[in-house]
């Protein structure tokens, strides 16, 4: 089984950010940015991580490519991608890095959702959320490409099941 951790916009949290990795002790871990956390800060010790528009530290990328079991992932934030208007631009990207999940933040919106072989996640804020009152982070399992889940947690780890996601590529 696979798993991934995917969190963004946590704008200064840190407790927060220990308590859901050390819930979920998952290997792979995804920030789509916006910590407002110095690229080293130890709550972000082991994660996949990109610059958000609110991250001041150079040594953020501002986009990953990184491959789990037979899927490959494109992070970034979004901002660079006007995510606020439609993420045309993040599935052209991730086509050209030859992703077929896409991970974001920027909108504080949580949802996924896929778009014929893209699935595109949003794993919502942990601190400022927008359209739903839970502060959210999202973990995605699979164990076949035939057999995907996003499941979408509060920052106190109670199941937000109306988010859930269940699919295929």
């Amino acid at each position: 089984m696979y798993e991934v951790l995917i969190l963004s916009d946590s704008h200064g949290l840190t407790d927060k950010i220990t308590e859901i990795k050390k819930r979920h002790q998952i290997k792979t871990i995804i920030h789509c940015g916006d910590s407002e956390l110095d690229f080293e800060s130890k709550p972000l010790d082991g994660m996949y991580k990109v610059a958000g528009n609110c991250d001041f530290d150079s040594r953020y990328p501002n986009e990953e490519v990184i491959t789990v079991g037979e899927l490959t992932f494109f992070v970034t934030h979004g901002h660079l991608y006007h995510v606020k208007s439609n993420v045309m631009s993040l599935s052209y990207r991730a086509e050209e890095v030859g992703a077929n999940v896409i991970c974001f933040g920027h909108t504080h919106i949580a949802g996924a959702e896929q778009v014929d072989q893209q699935l595109f996640v949003n794993p919502g804020s942990i601190r400022l959320p927008r359209n739903r009152r839970e502060k959210t982070y999202a973990i995605m399992k699979w164990e076949s490409i035939n057999d995907v889940h996003v499941n979408f947690y509060s920052v106190d780890g109670e199941e937000v099941r109306e988010l859930a996601y269940h699919g295929s590529f």
